[in-house]
């Protein structure tokens, strides 16, 4: 993210063209692999093969820390990022018959159960996965949980404080008529954060009562970005001078907007919003090199890379016994209460959902 919430692609990013479905793929950058053919199913780290990683266009790990695995491996991580997490999940539908790589990130547990309904993955026996990570895990295997944060509505001390406008605490407070035009999120259909706010307010309001909430917003000027980047780096004035100062992020977003004297941040999380997102990894089923997204998967479960998840990506890392950068107690806190849908209710709902907060809000 190191913007908030992951905003840079590191390493080799694989471009991807074209329009596939209705979704438009977001080019990166380079080529299509490292050295030319793919590697051949069956050869691993001693053949120096590459493992291509499929993700979103958030993920970000550090330079040394890839590195190194590349050098203790033999491997060559390509990355693939066809765009937001419901894209990704999207993408991965579309292309099962022909995978776009060996190894998915990114996958939440809002889209979780849909990528292992549709088959797209693999069972997987990870080495090194704690206890923490563990709790959350969900299918047979195919699914390990590699890092966490709260999605929340995010606002911008700066601008009330200079407008005197009180700021909004509750879900409730978003619809009154003094944040009118000041509230920007994502698309649930396009985006996992998005996904993850409509689960909110489906948990806050229950069945009866969340599409007349989202009408209420409508009403009230909610605006709707296809992806976090653009709701974040586009719309919110928190962060780079966009005209809203209310944005769909995460909890964890305002320890990037800290004063430089670490005394406080400029933005802050309401969490009383707040809906969990658990991220994913997953072997793909048909993967061309499966033993390197096997280690690959085991790299991302290693004290390492889970040290490296907060500064590359302002998310939490699933090993709860890894150390957190200081300041996180005070300016990234997770919500003491989030709200909470139960899993079995988003696998039989998430589609009717998203159709019906589509009527309502996108009409």
């Amino acid at each position: 993210m190191h913007t908030a919430r992951r905003r840079t692609v590191t390493t080799r990013v694989t471009a991807l063209t074209g329009v596939l479905g209705l979704l438009t793929l977001t080019a990166c950058s380079g080529g299509s692999e490292a050295g030319g053919d793919p590697t051949p199913s069956g050869t691993g780290a001693e053949a120096g093969g590459t493992v291509t990683l499929v993700t979103h266009d958030s993920f970000a790990v550090s330079d040394e820390v890839l590195a190194a695995f590349e050098a203790e491996s033999g491997l060559t991580v390509e990355q693939i990022a066809p765009g937001d997490g419901g894209a990704l999940v999207n993408q991965l539908v579309l292309t099962k018959d022909s995978p776009l790589g060996d190894l998915v990130f990114g996958i939440d547990n809002t889209f979780a159960t849909r990528a292992i309904d549709e088959g797209v993955l693999a069972p997987a026996s990870p080495e090194g996965v704690s206890a923490s990570a563990a709790q959350y895990g969900v299918g047979d295997g195919e699914l390990t949980a590699i890092d966490l944060g709260d999605v929340c509505i995010n606002v911008d001390h700066t601008w009330f404080a200079a407008e005197g406008i009180e700021e909004p605490v509750t879900l409730e407070d978003l619809t009154k008529p003094e944040y009118e035009d000041l509230l920007v999120v994502t698309n649930p259909a396009t985006s996992s954060p998005g996904l993850a706010f409509l689960l909110a307010t489906v948990g806050a309001f229950g069945e009866d009562g969340w599409e007349e909430y989202w009408a209420q917003l409508v009403d009230n000027g909610v605006k709707v970005a296809d992806g976090w980047s653009d709701a974040y780096y586009v719309d919110f004035s928190g962060v780079e001078g966009g005209p809203r100062p209310l944005v769909l992020s995460y909890s964890t977003s305002p320890a990037f907007t800290v004063t430089e004297d670490g005394n406080e941040s400029t933005t802050g999380a309401l969490l009383d919003t707040c809906f969990r997102q658990v991220e994913y990894a997953g072997v793909l089923a048909g993967a061309k090199n499966p033993e390197g997204a096997q280690q690959l998967l085991d790299f991302l479960l290693t004290e390492e890379f889970q040290a490296d998840i907060p500064g590359s990506m302002y998310m939490y890392p699933a090993d709860a016994d890894v150390a957190l950068p200081e300041g996180w107690a005070e300016f990234a806190p997770l919500a003491d209460e989030p709200i909470d849908v139960a899993p079995d209710d988003i696998t039989a709902h998430r589609d009717e959902w998203i159709t019906a907060w589509t009527a309502t809000v996108i009409g």
